[in-house]
């Protein structure tokens, strides 16, 4: 547990919407699925959360996790298990401290349809992680179509705050004020350490508590980096999303349409960002081994080759994208055509 929570781990912070009986309840569902080797089955772990957020409540999980971890075999790049959450909010401190075991576990998020996802829980959902393998984490937060994920401020609670200054009312106004500013903190610190815009918490902290934000835009989904899965996809035909993701990063050089998505294979996207890779250093005049090792990979058109520079590349910390699902290269933009890659696809 990162210490600078402890400054509020009392429980003055909570985050709820509708109360619940008790802490949260954890169920485990464990499918054997055949392996390379026979006599090694892999297991997927389901992990269903339920019910309100309590104090303690991360430290059960905790336990669960690490004996899943030691009972796993690990398929690299997979995440130990899918947490899937049900909950109305309830301990802010709970809610950050659980998605925080997400990360660290490696453990996706999944809100299924018919749930909902509010308060605490909702920030719990931002540690979904598929892998925390170099140079960078790879988050993995699902959102079934028809569930909710909803965020709001959090709130102090007034009665343990007057009954720890005794009824002192300018005491209280201090411990308030600074609770209130330590848990400001420390959400803009959580939303930083897990990829997330910490501008979309600023946002929050200056609306009012009983006003909600929930993850029902196109914007939404890219701001909390969580992708929408079912039969059907909620934001228009996968063009559509395709242009909408370039044209909201494009920085207004341009707006395309759908039809001048082109879809494009994992391995056509690679070689196209690469190309990207290698005009980027012949516009700077850059020279070196590299230069002519990724001219001669491009003009050799040797798929192996590529995914051997496109990996080796990525690992050396250049921000390269992984490709799945569908990919489109978009056209008709000022500076040059963008490449969008779709969400990968929950499996259920």
């Amino acid at each position: 547990m990162p210490s600078w929570l402890s400054v509020f781990a009392i429980g003055l912070l909570c985050w709820s919407a509708v109360p619940e009986a008790s802490a949260f309840n954890i169920t485990l569902d464990s499918k054997s699925i055949p392996g390379l080797n026979p006599k090694t089955p892999l297991v997927a772990h389901a992990v269903r959360i339920t019910g309100r957020f309590e104090q303690g409540d991360g430290d059960k999980l905790r336990i669960m996790l690490a004996d899943l971890k030691a009972k796993t075999a690990r398929i690299t790049g997979q995440p130990l298990a899918t947490a899937e959450l049900s909950s109305s909010g309830g301990d802010l401190f709970e809610g950050l401290k659980v998605g925080y075991l997400f990360r660290e576990f490696e453990v996706a998020t999944l809100v299924r349809k018919g749930d909902i996802c509010l308060s605490a829980c909702a920030m719990a959902f931002l540690g979904g992680t598929a892998s925390r393998q170099p140079p960078t984490p790879l988050p993995s937060r699902t959102i079934e179509i028809g569930g909710q994920v909803g965020f709001h401020n959090f709130t102090l609670d007034s009665t343990v705050v007057q009954n720890e200054t005794k009824g002192d009312a300018t005491a209280g106004i201090a411990r308030g004020f600074g609770l209130g500013r330590a848990g400001a903190s420390a959400l803009i610190r959580y939303a930083a350490d897990l990829g997330v815009d910490p501008g979309f918490i600023a946002q929050l902290l200056v609306r009012p508590p009983d006003t909600w934000l929930y993850i029902d835009t196109n914007e939404m989904f890219l701001t909390v980096g969580a992708c929408p899965s079912g039969r059907e996809p909620p934001l228009g035909r996968l063009e559509l999303q395709a242009v909408n993701v370039c044209n909201h990063a494009s920085g207004g050089s341009g707006v395309a349409e759908a039809s001048q998505a082109r879809p494009t294979t994992a391995r056509e996207a690679k070689r196209y960002l690469l190309e990207q890779v290698q005009r980027n250093v012949e516009s700077v005049n850059v020279k070196g081994p590299l230069v002519g090792q990724l001219a001669g990979v491009l003009a050799s058109k040797d798929d192996r080759l590529i995914e051997s520079v496109y990996s080796d590349l990525r690992a050396a910390g250049i921000p390269l994208p992984e490709p799945v699902g569908r990919s489109f290269i978009i056209s008709g933009y000022a500076l040059a055509a963008m490449l969008s890659v779709n969400c990968r696809p929950t499996v259920t």
